[in-house]
């Protein structure tokens, strides 16, 4: 036995390399996907259950929703996220946001 490391990538062949690249980069993104929703459930709890002390507090709780409610759109539907995209102006320019 040695007590180096045998890096088995160098002895693969360039489409297997490639293929194992691939891998990881999926594993990476669906673990962040994951750590991603999970984040997000929690926030969505705390929403659900802190009650708003002030407007700017719900207009954060309701652009969430907003979001949320367009990115389930479909593509061509250009007026209901028109719609959306001015309601979220109106929050940021009422709200004294730049």
């Amino acid at each position: 036995m040695t007590d180096h490391t045998v890096d088995l990538d160098k002895h693969r062949g360039m489409a297997a390399q490639k293929a194992t690249d691939l891998r990881r980069a999926l594993a990476e993104v669906e673990t962040h996907v994951r750590d991603l929703r999970e984040r997000e459930a929690e926030l969505e709890n705390r929403m659900l259950t802190v009650p708003a002390m002030s407007w700017p507090e719900a207009a954060v709780k309701a652009r969430h929703l907003l979001n949320l409610y367009a990115a389930s759109l479909p593509v061509e539907d250009t007026r209901h996220r028109a719609l959306v995209a001015a309601l979220l102006d109106d929050f940021a320019r009422l709200g004294g946001e730049s």
